[in-house]
């Protein structure tokens, strides 16, 4: 597998209101610049006391230009007075293949992550928001758990580990 920054391809603009649009939108541009099958996906954060926010906007929930401590910060505040036992949360992707732009017929899996939101950020492995995702199962904040653990449990990981399975099963 090729990342499409090795072939220049341009951003996909993300004006889908879902995560499946979105990853539709990102797979079609890169093979539409790279002639070539794509995967892509979409992902993020979905809390459940903030009617699913930041949702599709986790990368950006600060502002188009935030950084993941910003983003934090501001989902911290917004949860500061939603006790632990209700900020439930789970990270969310969507993974797409398609064979070519116009497929009409992409594989779509997903992969779904539960946990809890925490009240301050805890551990400096990971990236985006989990320091502030806690593992129930682990007992830990995804950032504390080791890079081989997170991606077997991530929802990342999940949806990946389906598409590998579609295509061992001979669906695409």
């Amino acid at each position: 597998m090729v990342a499409q920054t090795d072939f220049n391809v341009p951003e996909a603009e993300e004006t889908g209101l879902t995560f499946v649009e979105n990853a539709i939108l990102k797979a079609r541009n890169a093979a539409k610049h790279t002639k070539l099958p794509a995967f892509a996906d979409d992902s993020g954060l979905v809390v459940d006391a903030l009617n699913g926010a930041p949702g599709i906007y986790s990368a950006r929930y600060a502002g188009i230009k935030a950084t993941s401590k910003d983003n934090i910060d501001k989902l911290l505040y917004e949860l500061r007075d939603i006790p632990t036992a209700k900020r439930s949360a789970h990270f969310y992707c969507v993974m797409v293949f398609i064979k070519h732009e116009l497929d009409p017929a992409p594989i779509i899996t997903e992969g779904r992550w539960d946990g809890l939101i925490l009240q301050q950020p805890q551990g400096k492995n990971g990236f985006g928001y989990d320091p502030i995702f806690f593992v129930p199962t682990h007992n830990c904040s995804a950032a504390e758990l080791p890079p081989a653990t997170k991606n077997q449990l991530s929802h990342r990981g999940q949806a990946l580990a389906k598409i590998a399975d579609s295509f061992i099963s001979g669906n695409k």
